[in-house]
């Protein structure tokens, strides 16, 4: 993913740091020729401000299709170590997001939590997958990823099994995000992850199958002035392949050059960032909840590879207010594919993520 929409809480940071703290706010910022080691870096990376695990997916059951989304997000508020010892100093802040879409009936869920770092409140491991905010909880355990979230008569859990490698995307792993070498975030993901499991929508039970997707990101850069917010897309096709690509989004309405990574049925991956990419918008939603207004049905289009893929919301409200926690209003939901690859038809699934449509994300991150 591009930045997520992991927000800088800014009024959020602005209450829980010490102005005594204030000379001690300096992280490191992504830069080129950074090498990856797993599984510590499934864990947190403490020297950069801000971190992302974001789980998204399209499952099925007897009852229809679903879609989920089911976020982790970590702010840097200082970085000195020596800032006192104990277990109970608010270093981090965590976020998590929960969201489920019942595609059959045109339903959709979603929630939000914020804690403080601390012992049974929320947390995150160095060495590995093993976050948790509250009873929302995100682990790798063996060869399999382990999520779960659970709010009133909602739950999810399922257990993730990776079908592929994880992918580095951007310059082996360093994303750039805008014209400074600094304006950027390291960025990998599991693009096709096998997921089993119960989810519950209203109290009613369901087991589920399907695939999912994993993206972990973490810097400490932030939007420019001029950026007001990104389209990102995650798609899996029935070839074996799957697709990631984003823009981000100017207060003039224009756009920068989209990137993206492609990801064959075997083989390396493949850096989009100096081919030709088309996101073209079909239609439009508007919600009536914040009356912001998204695209909604998209053209996506890489000439070069011969891709044309033609991309729809299963249904149109997939929107989350997060006033618990990031105070930031976006778009994010399952999506169907149909279009051709190589000359071939193709369909599949994927998630699409929409910021600053309802407000500009600059200045929030």
């Amino acid at each position: 993913m591009v930045f997520r929409s992991v927000v800088v809480f800014a009024c959020l940071v602005a209450a829980w740091a010490l102005a005594g703290h204030a000379a001690e706010f300096v992280f490191r910022d992504a830069i080129p020729g950074r090498g990856f080691a797993f599984p510590a870096d499934h864990g947190k990376h403490p020297d950069f401000r801000t971190e992302w695990w974001y789980f998204t997916g399209n499952l099925e059951s007897e009852k229809g299709q679903w879609g989920f989304q089911l976020t982790f997000f970590r702010r840097g508020l200082f970085q000195d170590e020596g800032a006192g010892k104990s277990a109970w100093r608010v270093r981090d802040l965590y976020p998590a997001h929960f969201a489920l879409t019942d595609a059959a009936r045109g339903r959709f869920f979603h929630t939000d939590l914020l804690s403080r770092e601390g012992p049974g409140l929320a947390g995150a491991a160095q060495d590995d997958l093993d976050v948790y905010v509250k009873n929302w909880s995100a682990r790798r355990t063996g060869d399999v990823f382990e999520i779960i979230a659970s709010s009133g008569a909602h739950m999810l859990e399922l257990t993730l099994a990776p079908q592929k490698p994880p992918v580095l995307h951007g310059d082996r792993g360093y994303s750039r995000k805008g014209d400074s070498e600094s304006q950027a975030s390291y960025y990998y993901s599991f693009t096709r992850l096998k997921a089993q499991g119960t989810l519950s929508f209203e109290g009613a039970v369901h087991r589920v199958t399907g695939h999912a997707w994993m993206d972990h990101e973490f810097g400490s850069s932030i939007l420019q002035q001029d950026q007001v917010g990104w389209d990102w897309f995650s798609l899996q096709l029935d070839d074996g392949s799957e697709l990631m690509v984003f823009r981000l989004r100017k207060k003039d309405g224009s756009s920068e050059r989209p990137s993206g990574t492609l990801i064959p049925r075997e083989g390396p991956a493949v850096d989009l960032t100096h081919e030709r990419l088309v996101i073209q918008p079909t239609g439009s939603w508007a919600s009536t909840k914040t009356k912001a207004v998204y695209p909604s049905g998209w053209k996506i289009e890489i000439p070069g590879r011969g891709i044309k893929l033609d991309v729809q919301p299963l249904i149109q409200d997939q929107e989350l207010e997060t006033g618990r926690s990031t105070q930031v209003v976006y778009w994010e939901g399952a999506a169907q594919v149909r279009g051709e690859s190589g000359g071939k038809p193709v369909r599949g699934r994927g998630y699409v993520e929409l910021t600053g449509y309802a407000h500009s994300m600059s200045g929030r991150l």
